[in-house]
């Protein structure tokens, strides 16, 4: 039997979206990207390789794993999926825009095949909907795939891939501010 007809793959992929919703810091913007036919096929190495700064910044971020979401939030204390962005950039002095929806329009557009560490990947997390409401910072680009970390509503600061399906299939664009 394909997964696709199996009733147990319709119940994982049905909580998973109710358990990983969004931080919903945007609602104005809509951005439509065609992905490729496969994000996770062999890619070639990356032409642009990650300068310190962005190093600098993933390591920053990092140190909030597992701090908990609060909307608007850019502490300790909690923060959402662009507050994490704002205080990380913010730290090496890149004034960065607060809402997800501004920083979906600014930087510079990048083909989800040539993303580096630091890039930023925008998602859209809400049903039937391709607008943007998510983001994160690449954090490491491996074979084909990349893991990125964010604030997720319901864990928190945390890594997750491109390749679990639900952000795969959330997957909007991606945009380089260094």
């Amino acid at each position: 039997m394909p997964l696709q007809h199996n009733p147990t793959y319709y119940i994982v992929l049905f909580l998973s979206l109710i358990l990983l919703s969004s931080c919903g810091a945007s609602k104005r913007n809509r951005v439509v990207v065609k992905k490729s036919k496969s994000v996770t096929s062999e890619r070639s190495t990356p032409k642009v390789k990650p300068s310190e700064t962005a190093k600098d910044i993933i390591d920053f971020a990092t140190s909030f794993e597992g701090v908990r979401y609060k909307y608007g939030g850019t502490t300790k204390r909690g923060m959402d999926c662009s507050g994490l962005i704002y205080r990380s950039f913010g730290e090496y002095n890149i004034s960065m825009p607060r809402t997800t929806t501004a920083l979906a329009s600014s930087g510079n557009w990048v083909d989800v095949k040539e993303v580096i560490p630091g890039d930023l990947v925008f998602f859209a997390t809400r049903k039937n909907s391709r607008k943007v409401n998510h983001v994160g910072i690449v954090t490491e680009v491996k074979r084909g795939d990349f893991s990125f970390i964010h604030a997720s509503s319901s864990r928190g600061v945390m890594i997750s891939k491109l390749s679990d399906t639900y952000w795969y299939l959330a997957y909007v664009q991606a945009r380089r501010f260094l």
